[in-house]
């Protein structure tokens, strides 16, 4: 018996990326450094806080995957694991998970609490992170 396997080199690694206390610091707001907000990214961002045994967390990780990769060139997408990171948990008041701040490069960043559909992601992205205006017919 002969099996073959093809990979698609394309989804052997997530497109997420995994914060920690110190690289939130560096890509998104230095709190030791400053205190007012100030974003240090260089294009906008998503950052899911979740925990691996969250159910609707697992639920939507493989959607924050496929958006990662729908607009890798507009915004980055971050999680942040609330059991390794609690101290970043804490200072965003998170108290259900999954929490989505969206954090545009200008202005203040936005939450967003629980497992939200695909399309309705994809809508505050759109107008939060990349200010285009959606109209409904």
């Amino acid at each position: 018996m002969f099996f073959c396997v093809f990979f698609n080199s394309n989804h052997l690694q997530p497109m997420t990326i995994a914060l920690t206390y110190e690289t939130f610091k560096t890509k998104v707001f230095d709190f030791e450094k400053n205190q007012d907000w100030k974003f240090e990214g260089d294009k906008p961002c998503l950052i899911d806080f979740w925990a691996a045994w969250c159910g609707p967390c697992r639920m939507i990780a493989p959607i924050l995957e496929e958006l990662s990769e729908e607009y890798k060139d507009q915004i980055n997408i971050y999680k942040v694991n609330n059991e390794e990171e609690p101290e970043l948990a804490a200072m965003f008041g998170i108290r259900s998970i999954p929490s989505l701040l969206f954090v545009p490069m200008n202005g203040q960043p936005k939450m967003a609490a629980g497992a939200l559909p695909k399309q309705a992601l994809k809508e505050l992205i759109d107008r939060e992170l990349l200010g285009r205006r959606i109209i409904l017919v």
